[in-house]
């Protein structure tokens, strides 16, 4: 005979969970649609849904700025991540500037963009979240353990992918990395990137874990090839549309550059603190902190040559104009 209190358990799981996927349903989906456009990026569809609110810009104007977004990802992954996706840009009133943006994966992956009422044209072409939401969109769904790895890939691909696009200059890339890659940099009583879910690990933690793989896969193959190329072989195995493991995903990776770089250092830095050692990496670049927060390139450095390859643009699809 059936356990009356179990099957009662049961069934408010059940309904917990129908809750909590309509909930995030309805995050995912905001209500007042009050607009719809699309963007093309190298054959991909973008669907940008606008959302009750005033904007002082006309709609022109942050498709614009999605478009770019969208191109400058398509340049560094050789295509867009996805097929089709949505975009909501939703209206913060009294607000100016992108406030924040969020991306779930999913049959058609979906973004969610907060946008000031009084955001300039200025503000978006100075703006990294679009392009960093993107990207996410290029790498498999990780469990939530692995959150840094989807956060630390964005922020260090980000400004790359913008300066193969155009639209940023790589003297302030290497500014912004020197001034906040220490802050990646574990306690000695961390417990490694999965177990540490503090800001600074998720986000600067993940992105110093993909600087140093991009650096030693360069070394490794002579500078024949480098972290974008692994990447790009882990889009090709699946995006956001899929799930996966670190592992599965970073030994897709390693067999396109040819070798266990980013396996290696995934297990040397999970589960325990491993501090890199960063005047080091920026010595063998030849980038040192210059006047008014700038930089200074030694080009006679030992690895100048691979600092100049991190930023240089792949074969790509032609980008939308």
């Amino acid at each position: 005979m059936p356990n009356p209190l179990r099957a009662f358990a049961n069934t408010a799981l059940l309904a917990l969970g129908i809750a909590a996927l309509a909930s995030c349903n309805a995050q995912r989906t905001p209500p007042n649609i009050v607009a719809t456009e699309t963007v093309q990026a190298c054959g991909a569809t973008i669907t940008v849904n606008f959302t009750a609110g005033d904007l002082d810009l006309p709609h022109a104007d942050i498709l614009h700025w999605v478009q770019t977004a969208a191109d400058s990802v398509a340049t560094y992954y050789g295509r867009f991540p996805v097929k089709s996706m949505i975009v909501y840009v939703t209206p913060r009133a009294d607000r100016d500037g992108v406030l924040n943006g969020t991306t779930w994966g999913g049959p058609t992956p979906r973004t969610r963009m907060g946008v000031g009422q009084h955001t300039t044209v200025a503000e978006l072409n100075d703006d990294w979240t679009m392009t960093h939401e993107l990207i996410h969109t290029a790498f498999p769904d990780l469990p939530d353990d692995n959150h840094w790895i989807e956060e630390g890939l964005a922020v260090y691909v980000e400004p790359i992918a913008r300066v193969q696009h155009g639209t940023l200059s790589q003297d302030v890339v290497w500014a912004d990395m020197i001034k906040n890659m220490p802050k990646g940099q574990p306690d000695p009583t961390d417990r490694g990137l999965n177990n540490t879910h503090d800001w600074a690990s998720t986000y600067w933690g993940g992105a110093l874990f993909f600087l140093v793989a991009d650096v030693r896969i360069r070394e490794q193959t002579h500078n024949r090839l480098g972290l974008q190329d692994a990447l790009r072989a882990i889009l090709n195995a699946g995006s956001i549309e899929i799930d996966s493991t670190p592992q599965a995903a970073f030994a897709i990776g390693d067999k396109a550059v040819g070798g266990r770089v980013l396996e290696d250092i995934y297990a040397a830095v999970r589960d325990a603190p491993a501090q890199q050692d960063l005047a080091a990496i920026w010595k063998k670049l030849g980038v040192s902190p210059g006047p008014k927060g700038g930089v200074i390139y030694d080009d006679k450095a030992p690895e100048a040559a691979i600092r100049k390859a991190i930023f240089a643009p792949h074969p790509a699809c032609k980008a939308t104009p």
